[in-house]
């Protein structure tokens, strides 16, 4: 499928390249919401408190698309393009997210949340700076870059199943609303538990394939404006598989819980260090 793929978008002019990349981000976030959906979905129906299912199966469900997108990056090949989807989206939450939610209204900024996840997030930030720096031969650094290695990787996913237990234990503590953030992904939660599931292995399905879809291109594209591959997964892929979380974060700030989505951004940065780029290395 991938040679086919590739094949293909050889054969493209530069619009049909781009729409095929326009497509593809677009089919991508579409399917993360709708995973999303169903995920909160079921886990309502197993009768999870919403406040652990907004820590944890929310963060978890709208970073789909960049797992998907990397995992897959390195699996054929592409660390570039795994590692600057991972970094880039960072950027792009942070930036781009961030700044627009502020723009809407301003935005209480709770103690809490830079005490707790505000470190974390820092933490993560110069972990994986640390991991990926290559300490053998320092001065190599600016001219041949570093390394993120599979070790790191599984030391990665193993700090990740740590937070997320973490974080389950902060909200379950402190009283918190999730409500602006399930609202929008609660759509479903009457439905028969049978069609839950198998919406939700659709959606997944669709998030493997739409990522499969996007990868050949933006290879191509890169090849054609010679630059590496890192840089437009920095840039392109990283915007379209941060959709998900900017939809989520205007949702909760367009309902007057800025807070929310300040600490949606945060954990979703978190995300994309331990969950990201430690599957993608891993």
């Amino acid at each position: 499928m991938e040679e086919a793929l590739r094949h293909f978008y050889q054969q493209l002019h530069w619009s049909g390249l781009g729409l095929a990349i326009l497509v593809s981000l677009t089919a991508l976030a579409k399917a993360a919401d709708w995973l999303v959906d169903e995920a909160v979905a079921l886990s309502e129906r197993s009768g999870l408190p919403k406040s652990i299912i907004g820590a944890t199966i929310v963060s978890l469900g709208t970073t789909t698309p960049e797992v998907a997108v990397s995992v897959l990056a390195a699996i054929k090949g592409s660390p570039g393009l795994a590692l600057g989807n991972a970094v880039g989206s960072i950027i792009c939450d942070t930036g781009l997210i961030l700044g627009l939610i502020s723009i809407m209204a301003p935005l209480r900024l709770d103690r809490r949340i830079v005490n707790r996840q505000g470190w974390v997030q820092i933490g993560a930030a110069l972990a994986l700076v640390a991991a990926s720096f290559p300490w053998r031969w320092p001065e190599s650094f600016l001219s041949a870059g570093g390394n993120l290695s599979q070790a790191a990787g599984f030391v990665f996913l193993l700090a990740l199943a740590a937070y997320l237990w973490v974080s389950a234990r902060w909200v379950q503590q402190d009283w918190v609303q999730e409500d602006a953030l399930l609202e929008v992904h609660e759509r479903d939660v009457a439905a028969a538990i049978p069609l839950i599931i198998a919406k939700l292995i659709v959606g997944l399905a669709l998030v493997v394939l739409s990522a499969q879809v996007l990868i050949p291109a933006v290879i191509e594209a890169a090849d054609r404006l010679h630059v590496p591959e890192s840089v437009i997964a920095a840039t392109v892929v990283a915007f379209g598989t941060s959709l998900p979380e900017l939809v989520t974060a205007l949702a909760a700030a367009r309902r007057g819980h800025g807070e929310l989505a300040v600490g949606t951004i945060i954990g979703a940065d978190i995300l994309n260090v331990l969950f990201v780029a430690g599957a993608a290395a891993a």
